[in-house]
C-alpha cells in the first residue's frame, strides 16, 4: 500500500464540462495508484495550446509506510498537558496501545472491532479487574463494575440503589461536584446537607466531629477530591449511624494513593483523570448492598444488573476499559499506589512551595491541610496578568492551565501521569514570569 503526500504534476487545458474534469481526475488517480516512485505525467497535452487554455500544475510523491513514523514519545509531542480531564496518560500506555491498535496481539482485529463477548476482550476485562483489585486490595466482598455515563450518572444511581424515596442520606458538600450530587439526590430520596463549604468559597473542610450528621441516614456521601476547587480529603469521615455506609466520588484522585476500600460501602470514579480515557466509570460496591434498588430504577442504573453480568450486560466501552487495563498494569509496574502516592506528594509539594514562596504574587486560596495533590488552583495577585500567564505558558508548551470557567484563575492538574519534569518546568516558568512582572 502507498500513501501520497500530494498529486502528480499535470498540465492540461481547462475541461469543457464537469464530466470531462471528473474523467480526467479518475485517470490521474489511476496513474497515481500504479506508481512506485515519484510520478510525473502530462495528460491531454497540446502542442500548441491556445492562449485561452488554463494549465493546472500538481505534484505528487509516493510515500511508503516505512517513511511514516510508527513511534511516538513525550519528547516528540513536546507538550505538558495540565488538563483536568480528559487528562494526560502514561507514555508507555499510549505507545502500547498504538502498537496494538491495528492488530491486537495477532487476532487480526483492533480492540475496537472485536466482540465484547469474544475470548480476547474477555481476557482484557478480567485482567483489568484483577489488577485493580491488586492495586487497591479489594476483597471478594466487593463487586468491581465497569460502567458508562460518567460519575455524574452515579449521582442518580447512588440514591436509587441505596435508598427508598422516603429515606434520608447525608451529604458533605466541599465543592461543585458534591453540590451537584446533593442536588441530584433530591429527586430520589431526602438528602440532608450535613455541611457545605460554599460560604467559604469551598476552601476548607470542617472537622468531622463538627459535621451535623443525621443518625437515620442511609449513607454519608463525600467527593474525595474536588477537581474544580482543589479540596481533598486526607482522611475520611465515619458515618454516625452504625448501619450506615460511606459513599465516595473519587473521580479525580482515584488510584492516586492507597485507600482502605473496606471502610466504604461504595466508591465510584470516572476514569478520565487518572486511570484511562473518558467513556468508562468504575464502581466498587459491597455485594450485600446489591439487589435493593428502587422499583423505578432504570435497568442500566441498577448495580446488580452489571454485577450479575460481569459488566457485560450490554456492549461496554471496550477500548476505554482496555486503556484502563494498561494503566493498572503500569501502576503495578511502578511499585503500586504507595510509590505513586510518594511521587504525587513530591510534585504537589514542589508546586505549592512555589506558590507560597512567591510573596503573594501567586495565591492558592485552599487551606493547607486539605489542598489537593491532583488539582492545584491558584490566582495571580494582579488578576490582569492571568490571561498573559496562561498564554505565555502555552507558548512554552505547557497547556490547559486555565482555571474552570466557574472560578477563573489558573489550575494545574498534576495527575499520576504528569511527570516530575512537567511540574519542574511549570515552577521554573512561574518564577521567571514573576521576575518579569515585578
Amino acid at each position: 500500500m502507498r500513501f501520497y503526500s500530494a498529486i502528480p504534476t499535470f498540465s492540461f487545458p481547462q475541461p469543457s464540462s464537469p464530466r470531462a474534469l471528473t474523467r480526467r481526475i479518475f485517470n490521474m488517480a489511476a496513474a497515481a495508484s500504479s506508481s512506485t516512485a515519484s510520478i510525473h505525467h502530462r495528460l491531454l497535452q497540446s502542442s500548441s495550446p491556445s492562449p485561452r487554455r488554463r494549465h493546472l500544475a500538481i505534484s505528487c510523491t509516493a510515500v511508503t509506510p516505512s517513511s511514516i513514523s510508527t513511534s511516538i514519545s513525550a519528547g516528540d509531542r513536546g507538550v505538558y498537558n495540565f488538563a483536568a480531564g480528559p487528562a494526560t496518560l502514561p507514555e508507555s500506555v499510549i505507545l502500547k496501545a498504538q502498537s496494538e491498535l491495528y492488530n491486537y496481539r495477532g487476532s487480526g482485529m483492533s480492540i475496537m472491532e472485536m466482540s465484547h463477548r469474544g475470548k480476547e476482550f474477555d481476557a482484557v476485562i478480567k485482567k483489568a479487574e484483577s489488577d485493580l483489585r491488586r492495586l487497591l486490595s479489594i476483597s471478594d466482598d466487593f463487586s468491581v463494575l465497569f460502567l458508562q455515563g460518567g460519575a455524574t450518572t452515579q449521582f442518580a444511581a447512588v440514591p436509587l440503589n441505596l435508598c427508598n424515596p422516603e429515606d434520608t442520606a447525608d451529604y458533605i458538600v466541599t465543592g461543585s461536584w458534591s453540590d451537584k450530587s446533593f442536588k441530584e439526590a433530591q429527586k430520589f430520596c431526602k438528602p440532608n446537607l450535613a455541611w457545605s463549604g460554599k460560604s467559604d468559597k469551598y476552601t476548607n473542610i470542617l472537622p468531622f466531629d463538627e459535621i451535623q450528621q443525621n443518625p437515620d441516614a442511609k449513607y454519608l456521601h463525600i467527593c474525595s477530591n474536588e477537581t474544580i476547587h482543589g479540596v481533598e480529603f486526607k482522611n475520611y469521615p465515619k458515618p454516625k449511624n452504625n448501619s450506615s455506609i460511606l459513599v465516595a466520588d473519587m473521580s479525580s484522585n482515584f488510584c492516586s494513593k492507597p485507600v482502605d476500600v473496606s471502610k466504604f460501602g461504595l466508591i465510584y470514579a470516572g476514569a478520565q483523570k487518572n486511570v484511562g480515557p473518558s467513556g468508562v466509570t468504575i464502581a466498587i460496591i459491597r455485594r450485600d448492598l446489591l439487589g435493593h434498588a428502587q422499583p423505578i430504577t432504570p435497568v442500566m442504573l441498577d448495580y446488580k444488573t452489571h454485577s450479575d453480568s460481569a459488566s457485560l450486560y450490554n456492549t461496554p466501552p471496550c477500548f476505554a476499559i482496555y486503556i484502563c487495563a494498561l494503566v493498572f498494569e503500569d501502576l503495578l509496574d511502578q511499585g503500586g499506589l504507595v510509590a505513586i502516592a510518594q511521587n504525587n506528594a513530591k510534585k504537589a509539594g514542589l508546586l505549592y512551595e512555589a506558590i507560597d514562596g512567591s510573596g503573594g504574587f501567586y495565591v492558592c486560596p485552599v487551606e493547607k491541610s486539605v489542598r489537593s495533590f491532583m488539582n492545584v488552583p491558584f490566582t495571580l495577585q494582579r488578576s490582569e496578568l492571568e490571561k498573559k500567564f496562561i498564554e505565555e505558558a502555552a507558548k512554552e508548551r505547557m497547556v490547559q492551565l486555565k482555571g474552570h470557567r466557574s472560578v477563573g484563575g489558573v489550575r494545574a492538574s498534576i495527575y499520576n501521569a504528569m511527570p516530575l519534569a512537567g511540574v519542574e518546568k511549570l515552577v521554573s516558568f512561574m518564577k521567571d514570569f514573576q521576575a518579569r512582572h515585578p
